[in-house]
């Protein structure tokens, strides 16, 4: 098979017909196992009758005709139900991979049944030898699944209209990785939404296609501008998701996002690049720029970025139809783990802050005036647990907008605000320059509170997660998104869309 492909490639060249020979050739297997078991049934039958005497011959017959009726019942009725269950069943080819899976075992049982029967000495089975095999081939075998990328829910997102919304002109600077766009109207919508947690197998795909119908369902009531995403869109954990695989959930929210119309961006949250994901922070790198703007019209995410610590740090600019700055957005990664333990979390390095100090800058000098922005990440800054225990102790130095922070809420960890144990200099730096009047994040999952610290607005996104927080799936008060208005003179104003007041 490997010549056969080999010569394909020699006499088409690279062409249509050579792209077929070798996707036959690489999925051959399929008819070659087969064959290979009906070739080797046919010998072993031939053999078998010549050794077999005249009074077995007749108990030969009857054990041949009864497997052959058993295995035409067996999988008569696997197919009679696939039909009939076909509507409530997304992929039936499911099923058959089920029923062959249960089928082997059984003829495994009844082939050692049979073997005490017609042998002088049964098969002597090494209990611990078997048990190590079975337990590397089960541990290789599941992390091969778990690495798959499966898109159980395109025949959702296929059917995903487009959200009626403004049109704004976007531009992208190549040599400084800033998108632009000029808005076509005074006022600005950007709808936040934050910890997604798709989990790309069959096991969350009615999770999934929970989340996505949450996300469109904020869409479709808000009629944003821009959507922006603070990280961890997709959850790669084992088997806490069944999946291993973190490009399929970008694949299957960037189709999404791109049938719905809408611009978006995103920042990376601890759980995107996972240490035993499929595609690391390079490679997913590379999969979110081969969706981007070039590509999908919509995703704004930079090919250029900053020679800083992070996935990825960006600006896009928001500018007045006549092309003064309005608003700076900054995505910053918040960074995922420091490797020193488990959950240690990471946090916004010097180098990124001193990057958006230097953007900052760089839009006052071409504005001549201090030129408003708004910061989001994943991982919340160490101020917003100051903050949050400064307001809970009733203090005056911290106003309070919407929302609640009820920590936890009996999940993985006790912490009110679950920080990372490392100080940034983001939010002194912000307090200096004047600028930032927004910090927006999410990682918490239950905490949805929006409260003014210093002056600086300090907003947890309300989650959309089904899957990651054991139990979460049940809880409604904290899922939702947040809807920000930028107007005309860059004051802006944000209010919580929770899901169950608009489902």
């Amino acid at each position: 098979m490997f010549v056969a492909s080999e010569l394909s490639f020699y006499f088409f060249g690279n062409s249509k017909s050579a792209e077929f020979a070798e996707n036959f050739f690489n999925n051959s297997i399929v008819i070659e196992i087969p064959v290979f078991l009906l070739i080797k049934n046919i010998l072993s039958l031939k053999m078998i009758r010549r050794r077999i005497n005249i009074p077995d011959k007749d108990k030969y017959k009857k054990h041949i005709i009864g497997i052959t009726i058993f295995s035409a019942v067996y999988w008569l009725g696997v197919t009679t139900f696939t039909v009939i269950k076909s509507k409530d069943i997304a992929y039936p080819g499911n099923v058959f991979m089920i029923a062959g899976i249960f089928f082997g075992l059984l003829v495994i049982v009844y082939d050692f049944t049979l073997r005490r029967k017609v042998t002088f000495r049964n098969i002597v089975i090494n209990k611990p030898r078997i048990a190590v095999y079975t337990a590397v081939a089960v541990a290789v075998s599941g992390f091969m699944v778990l690495q798959q990328d499966t898109w159980y829910t395109q025949s959702y997102i296929n059917s995903v209209p487009v959200v009626e919304h403004n049109t704004h002109k976007i531009e992208y600077n190549d040599e400084t990785g800033v998108y632009t766009i000029t808005k076509t109207t005074d006022d600005f919508k950007i709808l936040h939404l934050t910890d997604i947690h798709i989990g790309g197998s069959l096991y969350s795909y009615r999770k999934d296609i929970k989340a996505l119908k949450a996300c469109y369902a904020e869409i479709e009531h808000t009629h944003p501008d821009l959507v922006v995403v603070t990280g961890d869109l997709s959850f790669p954990l084992g088997i806490m998701s069944m999946s291993l695989n973190n490009t399929a959930p970008v694949g299957q929210f960037a189709a999404f996002m791109r049938n719905t119309g809408i611009p978006w961006a995103f920042t990376y949250g601890n759980h995107d690049t996972e240490s035993l994901a499929s595609a690391n922070k390079q490679e997913l790198n590379e999969v979110y720029k081969s969706l981007s703007f070039k590509t999908s019209g919509n995703l704004l995410y930079p090919y250029t970025q900053p020679d800083v610590m992070g996935r990825n740090n960006q600006l896009i600019e928001i500018r007045n139809a006549d092309g003064t700055l309005n608003t700076g957005l900054f995505m910053i990664d918040s960074n995922a783990y420091t490797g020193e333990g488990i959950n240690v979390y990471d946090y916004i390095h010097d180098d990124q802050v001193d990057w958006y100090a230097d953007e900052v800058n760089r839009m006052n000098a071409e504005a001549g005036h201090t030129v408003n922005s708004m910061v989001f990440f994943h991982i919340p800054l160490q101020e917003y647990k100051t903050a949050t225990e400064l307001y809970l102790d009733g203090s005056d130095e911290v106003k309070y907008f919407y929302g609640e922070n009820p920590g936890d809420h009996g999940g993985i960890t006790n912490d009110l605000v679950c920080s990372s144990d490392y100080p940034s200099k983001m939010f002194d730096t912000a307090l200096e320059l004047g600028s930032t009047t927004g910090f927006f994040c999410g990682h918490d999952h239950y905490n949805n509170a929006s409260i003014e610290y210093k002056g600086i607005r300090l907003t947890y996104g309300m989650s959309i997660d089904y899957l990651a927080m054991p139990g979460i799936e049940k809880e409604t008060k904290q899922r939702g998104a947040e809807l920000i208005t930028i107007h005309a003179d860059s004051t802006w104003e944000s209010k919580q869309i929770p899901l169950e007041s608009i489902t």
